[in-house]
């Protein structure tokens, strides 16, 4: 298990999946409705605080910088500045390109610095305080990963480097990784096996954890599932916001990492605010769009007044996107959800007011 009680000397900021952009219009948008994008961004900032400080020696983000692998000139400027930011104020930042990415994180010339580094190709960097070496190896995201990863981390270099603690920074799905239960009646979804999922047995020896993105659940992995110990623990810091409905229960936030000349001694998870989310059946049958409209503001009314809900419609759908709009108040989120069967085809379809994506 990892301590909590030793001397803290070297330490590292860990975090992930902050998918800028998520929810956030391209161009201007004429219709006044509270998008999550802002959210992201603002925990993306604030993960980012202990560093900006000097309280911590290195950042190092696990992947999905981005939710798009194509991104505006103005968006990617946007989602590297705090990591810019971080680096001009002589922190050292390691990026994973992650699978939102396509395994590449675009660096324009106003965003580059000597202190910024992308995990581009496979390769490892030294980073060194008070008299504590840690080395850090990564490489971007790979697809069909299992069976390759002891080659990748061999590759990285990362283990014939002269240093008290070696880790090995990724964004992949590693067996016995948990997500999902966003509802009483969803189980939980446990990776074991197949083509994109790092089995437990390929960690080589000689590294001391494995910092990983792309399960959005904050999670410590020391044990595989037959029961063993991990060569190495598996640390998940999960992603900074809620991306879906799945997550609706986690709580999110980010890592600082701490070392001393035994390696690895903490793995402390620090929590960021998260808007809450509801889930609203709205029971149409019997009732015109008038009537609807008003049922749903009473709804809305018994939020939390920051809400992002999502408004499952039983029956025919009688609102148009507008109405949504009207009965929302401007600080929460709202979202209509298809029913199963599709909506009927004499009723209109409103769309989603703001759109819920999949994890990872």
């Amino acid at each position: 298990m990892i301590s909590t009680f030793r001397v803290m000397k070297l330490r590292i900021l860990m975090l992930g999946d902050t998918h800028v952009g998520f929810d956030l219009p391209r161009r201007p948008s004429r219709v006044a409705s509270r998008r999550r994008g802002k959210d992201f961004l603002l925990n993306f900032c604030l993960a980012l605080q202990p560093a900006l400080r000097g309280q911590v020696d290195a950042v190092i983000h696990t992947g999905d910088v981005f939710n798009r692998s194509r991104n505006p000139d103005w968006l990617v400027e946007m989602g590297l500045a705090p990591l810019r930011e971080v680096a001009a104020a002589g922190v050292p930042v390691f990026v994973v390109p992650g699978n939102h990415e396509r395994g590449h994180v675009p660096v324009p010339l106003l965003c580059q610095h000597e202190n910024l580094r992308v995990f581009s190709r496979p390769s490892s960097f030294v980073v060194e305080a008070r008299a504590v070496r840690v080395a850090i190896g990564g490489f971007a995201f790979v697809r069909d990963v299992r069976g390759q990863f002891a080659e990748l981390v061999a590759k990285t270099g990362v283990l014939d480097l002269a240093a008290h603690a070696h880790v090995v920074a990724m964004h992949e799905a590693f067996e016995g990784a948990v997500v999902g239960a966003g509802t009483a009646r969803r189980t939980e979804f446990v990776f074991r096996d197949g083509p994109d999922v790092v089995a437990a047995g390929e960690i080589p020896a000689g590294l001391c954890a494995v910092l990983s993105g792309h399960i959005h659940r904050a999670q410590v992995l020391e044990v595989g599932l037959d029961g063993r110990p991990l060569t190495a623990p598996v640390i998940y810091a999960g992603s900074v916001e809620r991306t879906s409905f799945a997550e609706r229960y986690e709580t999110k936030g980010y890592r600082i990492l701490s070392f001393d000349e035994s390696g690895l001694v903490d793995a402390r998870f620090f929590p960021l605010p998260s808007r809450p989310m509801e889930v609203i059946d709205l029971e149409t049958d019997g009732l015109d769009a008038a009537a609807a409209g008003r049922t749903l503001r009473f709804a809305l009314a018994r939020m939390p007044q920051d809400a992002v809900v999502r408004v499952r419609v039983v029956g025919p759908h009688l609102l148009s996107a507008a109405q949504v709009r009207e009965a929302t108040p401007p600080s929460m989120t709202v979202e209509m959800s298809r029913p199963a069967g599709g909506w009927r085809r004499d009723s209109a379809r409103a769309g989603p007011v703001a759109s819920a994506q999949g994890q990872a």
